[in-house]
């Protein structure tokens, strides 16, 4: 079929979706850079200068699962659009903000909803379009918050120290609206074929009732699980590291260049995490990564000096841009294509809950102790808990995807 999986079509599709999601991704990335300006602003401490990523994270969450549900009956061009149109207005609004308290319901609300548009359910939908190579088309896709997250934060940054982060704001607002709804129009308006393909054979092909041996909603339940615990160890350094560097007399500029360093080079370990994903499989591929990223934390503890931060940056992406990626393959492997939207941004959003969480218990833990260790250890602990829950999905044994009725 020319224009269904895995055609040249799937491909042209991907990367407009990944362009997208990596201009979208900003409302996910803005407002970490611009934490430093808004506490001296509004003259807050750390824990409560988080909660407008904290409240962003979990907008972003519920508001995946809400666009999800939009994609899976109408296509990924509903919520795209609308998802570019709201998060335009939504910088545009919190630009003018007057209070804390303004800026955390207009930045977490708006911008947060907005934002989701152009993560689980663009991840979902991509999947649809791979069969063969789903891993690789998967990790490619998930690269977009990444990617934002790369280039966005010394964007960011940069205007601020020119113009202050209200006008930044503004800037942000106008280049969202101009540049997605247009590449939205021109590229994500066809529907999978998979979707067409699972209605038809509905009566004589059906799934396994129990994947990995246990029910539906078991499995579910334990990715969402794995998914906030993971990320809740991902948040330390992604959410807090401009900071972080600023009380270590580095700078936040240099925080804003780790930041950009470890997004970075996470891309390029979700790319190598998606071939090896459709060699091993979903459930192997997270073990791997969320090992790795324990490693990494521990890391963390006993260097911070520039240089250290700086490897430790690298290293840090270079462990755990598998992980996230990983779950959407997994959903895929043991549930319908039909049910993917939801069913992805349903874990997806544990794992934005994770980092909204994370974030704000790194903070409060800062104000409680004066320092970030024992936010690094927070996080390895629930790092470890992520690692006991992808060894006993991997103990379980498999099922054939599809099964005859």
């Amino acid at each position: 079929m020319r224009d269904g999986p895995e055609s040249a079509y799937a491909w042209n599709r991907l990367f407009a979706a990944l362009l997208t999601s990596a201009i979208g991704g900003v409302g996910m990335w803005s407002v970490i850079v611009a934490l430093p300006a808004v506490q001296a602003e509004f003259g807050v401490a750390r824990s409560a200068a988080t909660l407008p990523y904290t409240l962003t994270m979990i907008s972003f969450g519920f508001g995946g699962i809400l666009m999800g549900r939009l994609s899976d009956r109408f296509g990924i061009l509903v919520p795209v659009v609308g998802g570019a149109v709201t998060l335009g207005l939504g910088y545009a609004v919190a630009s003018q903000a007057t209070s804390l308290w303004q800026f955390i319901l207009l930045q977490g609300v708006l911008i947060g909803a907005a934002s989701s548009a152009t993560f689980a359910p663009i991840i979902a939908d991509t999947s649809l379009w791979f069969t063969r190579r789903r891993g690789i088309a998967v990790a490619i896709i998930a690269s977009g918050s990444y990617l934002a997250g790369t280039a966005w934060p010394p964007v960011v940054q940069h205007f601020i120290d020119a113009v202050g982060w209200r006008r930044t704001y503004l800037g942000i607002a106008v280049f969202c609206v101009a540049t997605m709804v247009p590449l939205a129009l021109l590229a994500l308006r066809r529907r999978s074929p998979l979707t067409d393909t699972a209605s038809t054979t509905s009566q004589r092909v059906t799934r396994a009732p129990r994947p990995l041996g246990m029910s539906p909603s078991a499995l579910q339940t334990l990715l969402v699980i794995a998914g906030l615990s993971c990320c809740v160890a991902m948040s330390m350094p992604q959410v807090h590291i401009v900071a972080y560097c600023g009380d270590l007399g580095h700078g936040a500029a240099r925080g804003a260049q780790m930041l950009s360093l470890m997004l970075g080079f996470g891309v390029v370990s979700r790319l190598a995490s998606g071939w090896i994903c459709d060699h091993i499989g979903g459930r192997r591929t997270l073990l791997l990564g969320s090992s790795l990223q324990t490693l990494a934390l521990v890391l963390f503890l006993p260097f911070d000096g520039l240089g250290s931060l700086y490897v430790l940056s690298t290293l840090f992406g270079l462990s755990q841009g598998g992980i996230v990626p990983s779950y959407a393959v997994i959903v895929r492997e043991f549930f319908p294509p039909g049910e993917a939207g939801v069913r992805v941004a349903t874990v997806l959003m544990a794992t934005v809950f994770g980092m909204a969480l994370g974030g704000w218990m790194s903070g409060v833990l800062f104000d409680a102790t004066g320092s970030y260790q024992a936010a690094f250890v927070n996080g390895i602990l629930w790092n470890l808990l992520n690692v006991a829950i992808a060894v006993g999905l991997l103990r379980r044994p498999a099922r054939p995807i599809e099964v005859a009725s």
